[in-house]
């Protein structure tokens, strides 16, 4: 098995010099850019010795701010491969959440494009690093990522055979909206790639074409789509950008035979005309990254002619911990019905009650996992990582069935306490979402003297949705016919949008502090 994630590009190259590796494009047109695996792989060395050329030792951190193009893997490789330690960021982040992110990991080095060199550039101020710019205007003290790669054609990086090492940083936002610097040895990385290539029947093979629409700064797109691919070498399609249309040619027109997805890409082509058609050279649709709607999930199995194969997982886990695919069924047949699927082979899911006792299937408990794929706890220093035994508390509320097949129902870290009875927001979401002119909601928690805590609705209405005072006496009466009265939104805020991550995932966090503001500023807490 190998020791070091770039290994498996390495093996890939070796077995297939010439395949087609990476193939790089816009969902709104552009120039097509294909690359083998031995380019790949020549150019990702190229990387690793320039980094040392550059003087930076194993261990120390190397920044990737750059959109889904053929040279993020080969950057992302090189820098595995030089022992240093990969940090992808949102290149569409601002320069003050750059700067942090900078900051807190202490970058030696930041490979950027056109897309993030603004910001990278702002953020620096007077914290100082080198910069390569790829595909963008450099300026002076700028290294372009062409004459990066071969400026040190006669080093040879020695980069330490040790799994433990750390192989990268994802920051990712915790109950308080406060990134936290996930810790990825190659260990987890790899240990998850395992796991997921002993599933059956297989979620990647080397026949696939897998669509590489899935941010590559975060670990879905990063070891769930790229990882996955170069140990089974299958070609990728990098897209950044997502337009619907354009994207459903793109699938057909470059042979795609594997789609992971995020629930916003199902929502938009969901019951689309032409989707079938579009979708006929398809072998597998998997969603990930936030829950999936099951009827959205029943609409596009009718219109595309594929069930929609679920995933959970989270970063701390390299990052998947189940599928449906894991289910022992074929592949023809339809998920069970919410059913996020059954554990990956090597890792062990416990549903525990609030003094970590184990509950009977079908009782909600809170998922403990334990693998290979765990991470090595936050950065710096490894804080709230497993435990002794090596389990980790997810915060993801569910239930097993006898199957072993899990069902989440909600967060842990977003449960509301109204006068000490649970309130789970999803089911409140339910309800609400039933209401004529909602067309998306979001339930946080506020802190409420009364109460403990508080229900808040954040609303948005369909364009021809009534007045907002009509709409939230509709929800309220719908509440009071559907819920208890302490799961009633104490408070319903109207809104044009709800904020998203790069997954389309709600991001509660800022909810939750925009929703205790407005409590402070009201003296309702």
């Amino acid at each position: 098995m190998a020791v070091n994630l770039s290994e498996y590009l390495h093996a890939a190259a070796a077995a297939n010099p010439d395949g087609v590796a990476l193939v790089e494009l816009s969902s709104r047109g552009g120039e097509r850019r294909t690359l083998s695996w031995s380019d790949v792989d020549s150019a990702a060395d190229g990387v690793a010795r320039a980094l040392t050329g550059r003087g930076l030792v194993a261990g120390q951190r190397v920044a990737l701010v750059m959109a889904n193009r053929a040279d993020l893997p080969i950057a992302y490789f090189g820098i595995l491969r030089g022992g240093m330690v990969a940090v992808p960021m949102n290149p569409r982040s601002t320069a003050d959440e750059i700067g942090r992110m900078l900051a807190d990991a202490k970058v030696k080095l930041v490979l950027c494009d056109a897309t993030g060199v603004t910001q990278v550039r702002e953020a620096l101020g007077e914290y100082r690093c080198d910069i390569v710019v790829d595909g963008a205007d450099r300026i002076a003290g700028e290294t372009s990522f062409d004459d990066f790669i071969g400026e040190a054609a006669d080093i040879e990086p020695a980069a330490p055979r040790d799994a433990e090492a750390l192989a990268a940083i994802l920051y990712t936002s915790g109950a308080s909206g406060h990134p936290r610097g996930v810790m990825l040895s190659h260990r987890a990385l790899i240990a998850n790639v395992e796991q997921s290539a002993s599933v059956e029947p297989p979620l990647v093979t080397a026949d696939d074409r897998m669509l590489g629409l899935l941010p590559m700064f975060h670990i879905y797109g990063l070891n769930a789509v790229l990882g996955y691919a170069m140990r089974a070498g299958a070609s990728v399609v990098m897209v950044d950008g997502f337009d619907p249309a354009g994207l459903l040619a793109t699938v057909r027109d470059e042979g795609i035979t594997n789609l992971p997805v995020a629930p916003p890409v199902i929502a938009a082509w969901a019951g689309r005309e032409g989707l079938r058609e579009a979708l006929a050279g398809v072998r597998v649709v998997v969603s990930g990254a936030s829950a999936l709607d099951q009827d959205l999930a029943a609409l596009f199995a009718e219109s595309s002619g594929h069930h929609v194969e679920q995933g959970y997982g989270m970063t701390e886990a390299a990052p998947v911990i189940a599928v449906t695919l894991a289910s022992r069924r074929d592949l023809g047949a339809a998920p069970k019905p919410g059913s996020i699927g059954h554990s990956l082979p090597g890792i062990e899911v416990r549903t525990v009650d609030a003094h970590g006792n184990d509950v009977p299937n079908g009782d909600l408990g809170e998922l403990l996992v334990h693998g290979d794929n765990l991470f090595s706890g936050y950065w710096p220093d490894g804080a709230d990582g497993p435990d002794a035994d090596g389990w980790y508390r997810t915060g993801d509320v569910g239930f097993a069935d006898d199957d072993g097949d899990l069902t989440l129902v909600d967060r842990l870290r977003e449960l509301v306490i109204v006068s000490g009875f649970n309130v789970y927001p999803s089911e409140v979401e339910d309800v609400i979402s039933e209401v004529d002119g909602v067309t998306e909601v979001a339930v946080v928690g506020v802190p409420d003297e009364k109460t403990g805590e508080g229900v808040v609705a954040f609303v948005v209405p369909a364009a021809d949705a009534r007045g907002e005072a009509e709409l939230t006496a509709a929800i309220d009466e719908h509440c009071r016919e559907r819920l208890a009265r302490f799961k009633h939104p104490s408070r319903v805020v109207v809104v044009g949008n709800l904020p998203h991550s790069a997954t389309g995932k709600v991001a509660k966090g800022r909810l939750r502090a925009l929703a205790r503001g407005e409590a402070l500023n009201l003296g309702l807490a």
